[in-house]
């Protein structure tokens, strides 16, 4: 199988696993075209992006063994790419914990990855409610079945995992919120944060909630989910 490329390392982060000291690698390409995604180089125009060879990725890993607890797999969306599960494989083969970030599209491959033990902890983005996703995403008419599939399956329980939403004022209203809490009420954790602008994103014109607004979009949640947070971006 061919390698996969690696187009970001980001070699400590203390905020990316939660309650972990681990690294960051980034994946070119994503089925989605959300408006406010900060990594627009690497979603519309993963060809221009420079490439980390794998020869790098796991020299720099096995020189980390014993400091670092866990490596994240981030993008883009990883699963676009079934050379996914192998990269996987091989990091946790080595003895670190794997996260892995996921807009939850492929629910065959994240329940693969899951069920081979290849991943520890899954962040899964839950972008708005069913019935605001196309909009959200910028695929009109969406097909949300793959996005159930996968909540769904996260929800049994199987690894440890979160959910969570960047929140835009455009596109995100406190009824979006009341469906997503019904949605997903069962959920371990749900992580909001606020929108901000990259000055790298798909498209321009967004803006954030307030703090104080957040705070109550939280509060909201809880009358469904138990764990709501709010995270700095």
């Amino acid at each position: 199988m061919k390698a996969m490329k690696i187009h970001g390392l980001v070699k400590l982060t203390l905020i990316d696993y939660p309650g972990k000291t681990a690294c960051t690698l980034f994946t070119g390409g994503c089925n989605f075209r959300c408006p406010f995604c900060h990594n627009a180089g690497l979603v519309l125009s993963p060809g221009n992006e420079p490439v980390v060879s794998e020869e790098e990725i796991f020299s720099y890993l096995s020189k980390r063994r014993g400091i670092l607890d866990g490596v994240c797999l981030t993008g883009g969306e990883p699963l676009l790419f079934e050379e996914s599960a192998s990269l996987l494989a091989r990091i946790k083969s080595m003895g670190f914990l794997v996260k892995l970030d996921t807009n939850g599209s492929f629910p065959e491959r994240l329940q693969s990855i899951v069920e081979k033990g290849y991943v520890d902890y899954v962040a899964m983005d839950i972008k708005n409610s069913l019935e605001s996703y196309g909009r959200t995403i910028g695929i009109e008419g969406y097909d949300t079945r793959p996005i159930e599939q996968s909540v769904s399956f996260l929800l049994e329980g199987r690894t440890d995992y979160e959910f969570r939403t960047t929140v835009v004022r455009e596109l995100h209203s406190l009824e979006d919120f009341h469906s997503i809490g019904k949605w997903i009420a069962k959920a371990r954790s749900y992580y909001l944060q606020a929108f901000a602008d990259s000055g790298n994103i798909i498209e321009k014109g967004l803006s954030a909630y307030s703090k104080n607004e957040m705070e109550g979009i939280r509060k909201l949640l809880e009358t469904y989910i138990e764990a709501v947070y709010l995270r700095e971006q």
